[in-house]
């Protein structure tokens, strides 16, 4: 087995059966199959899914019990795959299933690990493609990531790497940021990006800002570190505006004091409040996600 193409689908009843026609006539010369993750569709994904796996043979379908996020979705898929490569792609066909051939020979040709897609003109509406820019500066800066390299959904990774990815149990996962704790060997190729032609997207403002909290706990101790430079910083403050008073040189208002180490205080208490928080529920064992059944029904975890 040469390839997986991993695919979280949410509300995709209507497009569906076309992806899968699609990447069967796209992939016919590369040993591959297909898995499928139903993230707790509300619609009729389910039934199409079921129907797929039982007419495909190289077509695993896996449907979780409740909507546990994308990236859970994404999770699951990793750990059933089975090929040398596993791709990542979105059921919107705003990558085209094509462009996969793309990713596998950039990796394969330069050796690589991880190879990310990228695009000249992303056909996405201008708030997400904001949000992604910032999101991606974040992720530079907490990564250590080349500034160039946009860390897209579209993705192919070694069945290494993946099977590394797949250990992960915290209960954030983040596949993207998860690859650079294991290589550095990765890269990106331009790749097509087309309009939606059916639906609207799932990205909203919450999620891009549930992420975005996600990446900055789950991901770095970055928060904390700024608090404790806070912390040093207006205790140099507070030090220095003692000896200016004992010279009576300046004699700030106890108000202004008190106001800003309350703040300071509430700050830090809610980031590790938040750190505690975390640990707490990871200790519990609660599971990434729940498996409904799976299709065909022998076990393909890796």
């Amino acid at each position: 087995m040469l390839l997986s193409v991993v695919i979280p689908v949410y509300k995709s009843q209507l497009r569906l059966r076309n992806l899968v026609e699609t990447l069967q006539r796209e992939l016919r010369s590369v040993m591959m199959e297909i898995v499928l993750v139903n993230d707790g569709s509300p619609d009729g994904t389910e039934g199409v899914g079921n129907a797929l796996a039982r007419t495909f043979p190289n077509v695993q379908f896996i449907s979780l019990r409740k909507n546990f996020g994308e990236f859970a979705a994404v999770l699951c898929g990793i750990r059933h795959a089975r090929g040398d490569y596993v791709v990542m792609i979105d059921d919107d066909f705003q990558c085209p299933p094509s462009e996969i051939i793309k990713l596998l020979s950039h990796a394969r040709d330069n050796h690589l690990d991880v190879v990310f897609s990228r695009y000249d003109l992303k056909q996405h509406h201008w708030f997400r493609n904001l949000g992604s820019w910032g999101l991606n500066k974040l992720q530079t800066w907490l990564l250590h990531k080349p500034n160039d390299l946009y860390l897209s959904s579209f993705m192919l990774m070694s069945r290494d790497i993946a099977r590394l990815v797949g250990q992960y149990q915290g209960l954030y996962p983040y596949p993207n940021s998860l690859v650079f704790r294991y290589t550095d060997r990765v890269g990106s190729v331009l790749v097509e990006h087309h309009a939606r032609t059916e639906g609207k997207s799932n990205y909203t403002l919450k999620k891009l800002l549930r992420l975005t909290w996600n990446i900055l706990l789950g991901y770095s101790l970055l928060p904390l570190r700024l608090l404790l430079g806070l912390g040093l910083g207006l205790l140099c403050m507070g030090t220095l505006s003692l000896i200016a008073h004992f010279f009576e040189w300046y004699r700030p208002g106890m108000g202004t004091w008190l106001t800003l180490m309350a703040g300071l205080q509430f700050t830090g208490l809610g980031l590790v409040g938040e750190y505690i928080g975390r640990l707490f529920l990871s200790q519990t064992n609660m599971p990434q996600y729940v498996i409904k059944y799976k299709l065909p029904a022998d076990d393909r975890t890796q």
